[in-house]
């Protein structure tokens, strides 16, 4: 039967050069990297998650006191202790030795136990962070680059980790990745600085992975791609007649087009539509922070166009507050995300996005129309001026925007009097 602890000999360690993790016993580990480097990590399950903690280089540390420190790292855990966090503790309350050794004795002494790895420093940043990162998405995106892309400095403490090292990272996929690679890039220029900032660098010191003056002159230029050709917004003189069309069609998915038309509104927010929302005897939608891309709440002045089909959409009985407007087909669950774009493609009209519509209402309200840009804006619920403006207009210029709505609904269904027309009539001219 094998030894469960100290499985490895200091020859064995020495002389060891095939990439890969070799185990001494009771989680402790020596990790060989494809580039030669030979660092000791000790690996732990704690909440059915795994831990990892660098314990130094072979140069650095031999192997009696590396199984000392994974001893003594395995002793917290027994006790139900993080002993990375514990070694950043101690690593910031050593600046004062009881023995009179000084702050930067105490810092070389200490060194090679205290300074946490790239990963491990990582881990900590991200999930002090991530609480305040509103997409999900964003958070995961934040872990798989660093563990994907950044493995050369993964195993590296903060501290020794190089501009060519960060170069070495980023050059596989400079070119065939240029928006992951200057994501990355950011994101181990972040890391790094807080490195710094919790005093795992030791100054004078500069960020290995800032671009300007530094990873500038190691990279080659981007090559630029030709542009994105992003699906064409239809344009709004095309609206009237496209709108008539989707009238006729007899499905839920259209009548939540309509809406999207009628309103301006994103995909996400009409599909989420609920009945609690509106308020047909106002006249009013009222989109709650928590569905808004801004986190602000968002009132929208309902045409009579759109009152008139949110009614024909309740029927004669009141629908339960909580209840989608727009069903999809599983029960207590909204139209599925494409169901817009499909429309458009029934309609032979899949070269134009739903999100488009968005800027037909623009491009209409700026050119055709003397409504002022700040209520266009806000009627597409961007942010409009300073913060200190917007605290003190917070009726958002309802009134005006149920004016500018209402222009909007009569153009598309085409019944916009001429009158109106003929209002902006100098503005046609000009353009």
């Amino acid at each position: 039967m094998g030894r469960a602890i100290h499985k490895l000999s200091a020859r064995r360690v020495e002389t060891v050069k095939e990439p890969g993790k070799y185990g001494d016993g009771g989680g402790l580990w020596l990790r060989v990297g494809k580039d030669g480097s030979r660092r000791w990590v000790l690996i732990w399950q704690r909440d059915k998650r795994t831990r990892e903690m660098g314990l130094g280089s072979v140069a650095d540390v031999p192997l009696a006191q590396a199984r000392q420190e994974a001893e003594k790292a395995r002793t917290l855990i027994a006790q139900g202790l993080d002993p990375i966090a514990a070694r950043t503790t101690s690593a910031v309350d050593n600046t004062a030795e009881p023995d009179g050794t000084t702050d930067t004795q105490a810092e070389s002494n200490s060194r090679v136990s205290t300074v946490p790895t790239f990963k491990e420093f990582a881990s900590t940043y991200i999930n002090i962070h991530e609480s305040g990162w509103k997409n999900a998405k964003h958070r995961q995106q934040w872990r798989n680059s660093i563990n994907t892309h950044a493995g050369n400095i993964l195993d590296m403490p903060v501290n020794e980790i190089t501009a060519d090292d960060v170069a070495s990272i980023l050059l596989p996929i400079w070119q065939k990745k240029p928006e992951t690679a200057s994501r990355v890039r950011s994101r181990i220029e972040t890391i790094l600085d807080a490195a710094k900032a919790a005093k795992h660098i030791p100054g004078p010191w500069e960020n290995p992975a800032r671009w300007r003056g530094n990873l500038i002159h190691r990279l080659p230029a981007q090559r630029r791609k030709s542009r994105v050709k992003h699906h064409a917004a239809m344009p709004f003189e095309d609206l009237p007649s496209f709108y008539a069309q989707l009238r006729t069609r007899n499905a839920v998915a259209a009548r939540a087009l309509e809406i999207t038309i009628l309103c301006a509104t994103r995909t996400n927010e009409t599909l989420k539509m609920t009945w609690g929302e509106v308020d047909l005897d106002t006249g009013t939608w009222t989109i709650p922070k928590e569905r808004m891309k801004m986190e602000v709440e968002h009132a929208i002045p309902l045409s009579t166009t759109a009152i008139e089909l949110l009614k024909g959409m309740a029927g004669s009985n009141t629908p339960p507050s909580g209840q989608y407007v727009f069903p999809g087909e599983k029960e207590g669950m909204p139209l599925s995300q494409m169901a817009m774009t499909m429309v458009l493609r029934r309609m032979d009209l899949g070269h134009f996005t739903v999100h488009g519509m968005r800027s037909a209402f623009s491009d209409y309200m700026g050119d055709m129309t003397d409504f002022p840009d700040a209520l266009i804006e806000q009627s597409l619920a961007h942010q409009v001026g300073s913060e200190v403006r917007r605290a003190y207009r917070r009726r958002n210029a309802f009134l005006k925007r149920r004016a500018l709505m209402e222009h909007w609904a009569q153009y598309v269904t085409g019944t916009l009097s001429e009158q109106r027309q003929d209002a902006v009539e100098p503005e046609l001219q000009a353009a």
